[in-house]
């Protein structure tokens, strides 16, 4: 059995099995040489951008089909790569947001460079429509999705948001975290909820119990799944399969996770708020 990281990260109950047996396995096995060798989490998350630069070039070729298959292996190592950074910026305490920026922009970056790379083999205008509007909607659902697993692991510890977070640093970092932390906003009823709670930890366990399924289902949102459809596609000979799955299904993925999610916090805000009724007590008659 895959056991949860050692550092509590991630709950494995809303991870998918990709994650579980290759992608995080392979980058605990990697820490302890990234520690041994000082290797930061920036310089992770650039090696990442780097394979997936290679696998975007390796898919120009998709109508041959070992290049399809060379892309899939390199976009599985962009993203044990993409684990690994967070891994290391935990072990070594040098999380920040200039971190987080980087880490989002290669992310975007490399399925960017695929998008450029399929749309230049399609050579048709509609082909690159397609691979706007797909990447357009990868980066609100990316950006939507992580925003709801962060939510996620905080919560079922019992920790609840005071208020929504103020961006700072430089324009593009608060720009990225304004983003990020809109759904914050929405979500603040059961924030308020959780942290006047007599038991904050057993209210977000009660909770994750509720929102496993909608997060589990708003997983299908992770690179991983993206990475097995852009290959699916090449290998098929069609890269519009891709796009299409992109910006259609994914989409609907979003929103149906989104106000699911929402409706598991709204009970709980009723359940906390609405005030019980009084039990009439029996009158013995003599």
């Amino acid at each position: 059995m895959t056991v949860a990281p050692p550092d509590g990260s991630r709950d494995r109950r809303i991870e998918i099995p990709s994650n579980l047996w290759l992608i995080h396995p392979a980058g605990r096995a990697l820490l302890p040489i990234a520690l041994a060798r000082r290797v930061s989490a920036n310089a992770v998350s650039i090696a990442g951008l780097c394979l997936g630069g290679l696998a975007a070039f390796s898919y120009m070729q998709w109508d041959r089909p070992a290049f399809a298959v060379l892309g899939l292996v390199l976009s599985v190592g962009w993203l044990i790569a993409d684990g690994l950074d967070g891994m290391v910026a935990r072990a070594t305490k040098t999380a920040s947001p200039l971190g987080r920026m980087l880490d989002g922009l290669c992310d975007h970056g490399v399925f960017a460079l695929i998008y450029v790379a399929l749309a230049v083999t399609a050579g048709t205008a509609e082909g690159w429509v397609l691979a706007f509007a797909a990447g357009g909607a990868h980066a609100v659902q990316s950006n939507l999705y992580e925003g709801e697993r962060s939510r996620f692991h905080r919560r079922i510890k019992g920790v609840a948001l005071a208020a929504p977070p103020v961006p700072t640093g430089n324009a593009l970092v608060r720009f990225y975290d304004g983003v990020a932390s809109r759904i914050d906003r929405i979500a603040m009823p059961f924030e308020r909820a959780l942290g006047q709670a007599a038991d904050p930890v057993e209210l977000g366990h009660r909770y994750a119990v509720r929102a496993v399924a909608p997060l589990r289902f708003m997983a299908l949102l992770t690179a991983n799944v993206r990475v097995w459809a852009i290959f699916v596609a090449c290998f098929a000979g069609n890269p519009r399969i891709f796009w299409w799955f992109e910006i259609v299904p994914l989409t609907l993925v979003a929103i149906v996770g989104l106000v699911w999610h929402r409706r598991v916090e709204r009970a709980f805000v009723r359940n906390t708020t609405t005030p019980r009724p009084k039990t009439a007590s029996r009158m013995h008659l003599s």
